[in-house]
């Protein structure tokens, strides 16, 4: 479901632009030089509401994050988490995956965060899915040498069909488990808004670390 429009969207938008990287493609290979130090950068792809993000950069102010979400009006409630807290370690970017390659430097990104992403569930729409092996490909390309990409869902079908195609990718799978509230990888596990709804609801969630 498409969410509403936001009222005074532009307005809201306006009060956090600090926080907006409006332009991500020229920070290409210079990342750092927007955060002003040399941090290691981590991505997160579809960060929703932000609840994740925020607690992320909390708990690791030596990290730069940057947050990526296609939709404005979320992106904005993520970015409203953020603003006037003492958080400084976290951008966003109202943009897609796709352009993944365009943003960042070969190398430029030390893991990747993807979390519920959209199972896109009819089989024509597979190449849309952010574990499709085009997207690995882009996730290869940008991230270091022993990069990481963290992926959890609560959709079983969209995590066999990854399982699949981290296999076929030749990606090594690691950290895997069926339910992660119940596994040894829940004490470090930051949940999201989407997370703690479909957990309640009684289902489980998928996780596994990949490396390329």
């Amino acid at each position: 479901m498409r969410m509403r429009k936001k009222k005074n969207r532009d307005s809201r938008f306006e009060n956090c632009i600090h926080l907006a990287v409006t332009e991500p493609k020229e920070y290409k290979g210079k990342w750092n030089t927007l955060f002003g130090n040399n941090n290691e950068i981590h991505v997160e792809i579809g960060c929703g509401k932000g609840a994740f993000i925020l607690e992320l950069a909390k708990r690791n102010p030596d990290i730069n994050y940057v947050a990526m979400e296609k939709c404005i009006d979320v992106i904005i409630l993520a970015m409203e988490k953020i603003n006037g807290t003492d958080i400084k370690n976290v951008r966003f970017i109202c943009g897609d995956a796709n352009d993944l390659v365009e943003i960042f430097e070969k190398g430029e990104v030390g893991r990747i965060y993807l979390n519920f992403s959209d199972p896109w569930k009819k089989s024509r729409q597979a190449k849309r899915r952010l574990t499709y092996r085009t997207f690995l490909a882009k996730y290869k390309e940008i991230l270091k040498e022993n990069g990481e990409v963290h992926f959890k869902t609560d959709n079983r079908p969209l995590f066999d069909f990854s399982l699949e195609e981290f296999n076929e990718f030749g990606a090594k799978v690691s950290q895997l488990t069926f339910d992660l509230h119940n596994s040894q990888w829940e004490k470090d596990n930051i949940h999201t808004e989407y997370e703690d709804n479909f957990s309640a609801k009684g289902f489980t969630i998928n996780r596994c670390v990949i490396t390329f």
